[in-house]
């Protein structure tokens, strides 16, 4: 019985020992946590998409409370957690803008050309490996759904040969914009109405032989355009949304019918 007993005792006082050596050494090693961490955390939708550039929403909380991120990096959020998030840093947050993503491209199966038949694995990036694709226009969509797979949110769907997004599901994350092998897919302001529906870079002639509904760089709609909104460059248009005045012109005076309405 002695020698349980004193077995008992010297586990006991180990025990002691190592308890407080371990309390010691959690406050020597311990990694202090910013306490704004947990709350912009809170603000954050949870989404975890990566839209902001970092792995998810605890890195982004991370990011904004060492100074790295800016209170409005979240495109998910929006102007609601923007402002929650300054509050918190202690900033002013103003004039974010809410966006979605929007394919700038028109060339479905029956406007585009194509210059093989492709059978390889259903992915845009492979298939771009492949002389740029089976499109013969070097800037339109592939429409394999690489950018279907990669948004968080199923906003996207591939009809008739292009990617198109649901406005009403999309969440301007711009992971599509970063996925897209052509880089076609660009964030507009999400009440924007109208927006160039290519990105073809070819002179008009060459375009003719490739697409039926592409950009021929005529300039009409700049030539057109009230507020000086839309500029032609590399023979492709586009549009200035901070001049824009939605007044549909450029649209109605476009004689490819690739500026497109929202409406």
């Amino acid at each position: 019985m002695k020698e349980i007993l004193i077995t008992v005792l010297v586990f006991a006082v180990l025990g002691g020992v190592f308890g407080v050596l371990l309390a010691f050494a959690s406050k020597i090693f311990e990694v202090k946590t910013d306490p704004r961490v947990p709350q912009i955390l809170d603000c954050l939708p949870g989404a975890n998409c990566g839209g902001c550039g970092y792995s998810g929403c605890s890195a982004l909380a991370e990011a904004v409370a060492s100074g790295d991120a800016k209170p409005s990096a979240c495109p998910v959020g929006g102007a609601e957690t923007a402002v929650k998030i300054g509050a918190i840093m202690g900033v002013e947050t103003t004039n974010v803008q809410r966006k979605r993503a929007q394919v700038m491209c028109s060339g479905n199966c029956e406007a585009s050309k194509k210059k093989y038949v492709y059978s390889g694995a259903p992915d845009c990036v492979s298939a771009a490996s492949l002389a740029g694709g089976d499109k013969m226009c070097a800037n339109g969509c592939i429409g394999l759904g690489t950018c279907v797979a990669a948004c968080p949110f199923g906003a996207i769907s591939v009809v008739d040969g292009v990617a198109a997004v649901d406005y009403h599901k999309c969440e301007g994350c711009g992971v599509c914009v970063a996925a897209c092998p052509k880089h076609i897919i660009e964030l507009i302001p999400f009440e924007a109405d109208f927006w160039v529906g290519c990105k073809s870079v070819e002179p008009g002639a060459v375009v003719r032989k490739q697409c039926d509904a592409g950009c021929i760089g005529c300039k009409i709609c700049e030539k057109n355009c009230p507020a000086g909104a839309i500029t032609v460059k590399d023979y492709v248009a586009s549009i200035d949304y901070e001049k824009c005045a939605e007044c549909g012109i450029c649209a109605e005076k476009c004689p490819r019918g690739i500026i497109k309405s929202s409406r």
